[in-house]
């Protein structure tokens, strides 16, 4: 394989920002220059592309998509600045599709107008999020047996929702812990058709990322390395490329409670600010990693089923691994499959989070979690590499 077809193989196989390097610094300069190049004209195409993905998997004709990212962009522009007009009645929030706005929940209508001034529209409920948080937060003190999948305060119900395996509703330790969260506050049961699960995998040749007999995807650049899922390997543990080579080793890693972990970046490879989309749309420059809202369109890639799309469900959801319970987790309604682990979750152009587990596969559907960046970024004093 000459140096060149290694360094298209790895963009095309490595999982968007960690391309092989060539020997000599002057070839590295060009080889540079043809990155920077490449990366203008995937910009430059990104929204058609984007566009197509919205299309495929939301159902939306190309001018609701359009139409769709820019209302999205607004919402999470005035989110911050919505959250302090309701002060503390605030309750949350989420983007509605149907009206393209940003939709505050509140418990005092006082302060509707204020909401609405900053750009969103208001919504009286009965209980705000510092209330439903705390019940939140007596549920996690809870031990959960298998049968509960998950929980999380969601906005729109103004409840805590707990999603109960639907082959395990009749278990009576299911039953005791839902009546231990109805004593925490006001609590929603739903049902999940599976129990979740982690997207590791066993070694499949020609994949992105290796450590041990374990295959993982990369999920965004950082000045120095990446950030992956924490299930995927224990720091000091050695990650190898697609091609079999070091690519560096895990310098920081926390499961269960977290699932996070990220990697360094050396012996010839270096870090690019993109997220890869297997030739599905093209490939999508990383700008920031502003928090997509509730409700909003979010993408997926990795190294199994590639690229997909869907929209957020849930924010800070408790997810109840068989190896243990995850905090702070973000759901969507994005599709994933073993081997998928760790790979980019994406909207627009922010970065998201990096996949975790879920439970359903790309062929009869499913729901996916992700661990939120900034979360990763502020717990190892990391930066996202940015277009």
């Amino acid at each position: 394989m000459t140096a060149l077809s290694a360094s298209l193989a790895a963009t095309l196989v490595v999982g968007a920002w960690a391309t092989l390097g060539l020997a000599s610094a002057s070839a590295s300069a060009v080889n540079s220059q043809s990155t920077a190049l490449r990366a203008d004209t995937a910009q430059a195409q990104a929204s058609a592309g984007l566009i197509s993905a919205l299309r495929r998997d939301l159902g939306l004709t190309e001018s609701q998509a359009r139409a769709r990212l820019a209302a999205e962009k607004t919402a999470i522009a005035v989110q911050d600045k919505a959250q302090r007009a309701a002060g503390s009645s605030y309750a949350g929030s989420w983007f509605d599709p149907a009206t393209g706005r940003l939709i505050v929940a509140v418990t005092d209508g006082k302060r509707a107008d204020a909401v609405g001034a900053a750009g969103a529209s208001a919504r009286l409920v009965s209980h705000s999020t510092r209330q439903l948080d705390a019940a939140k937060a007596q549920l996690d003190r809870l031990s959960a047996p298998d049968g509960i999948s998950s929980w999380h305060v969601d906005p729109k119900a103004n409840r805590v929702v707990v999603n109960v395996v639907a082959s395990a509703e009749g278990d009576n330790d299911v039953r005791e812990f839902v009546e231990q969260a109805r004593k925490a506050g006001p609590v929603q049961v739903k049902r999940t058709p599976e129990a979740p699960r982690t997207f590791s995998a066993g070694t499949v040749g020609g994949d992105p990322y290796y450590t041990g007999n374990v295959r993982c995807s990369i999920g965004f650049s950082v000045y120095g390395g990446f950030v992956t899922a924490g299930h995927c390997g224990q720091a000091g543990a050695v990650v190898s490329g697609w091609d079999g080579s070091a690519i560096g080793n895990f310098q920081g890693s926390s499961f269960p409670g977290d699932d996070y972990a990220w990697v360094s970046v050396g012996n010839g490879w270096w870090t690019v600010p993109v997220v890869l989309s297997w030739g599905a749309v093209s490939d999508q420059l990383v700008r920031g990693s502003a928090e997509a809202p509730i409700g909003a369109s979010i993408c997926r890639s990795g190294s199994t089923s590639h690229w997909h799309c869907g929209n957020v469900l849930a924010t800070n959801e408790t997810v109840n691994y068989s190896q243990g319970a995850v905090y702070q987790m973000t759901k969507t309604s994005v599709c994933a499959e073993p081997g998928d682990s760790g790979g980019s979750f994406i909207s627009g152009d922010q970065a998201q989070g990096v996949t975790s587990g879920g439970w359903g596969n790309c062929s009869s559907g499913g729901e996916t979690w992700h661990q939120p960046i900034n979360e990763i970024l502020n717990r190892y004093g990391l930066t996202l590499h940015t277009a």
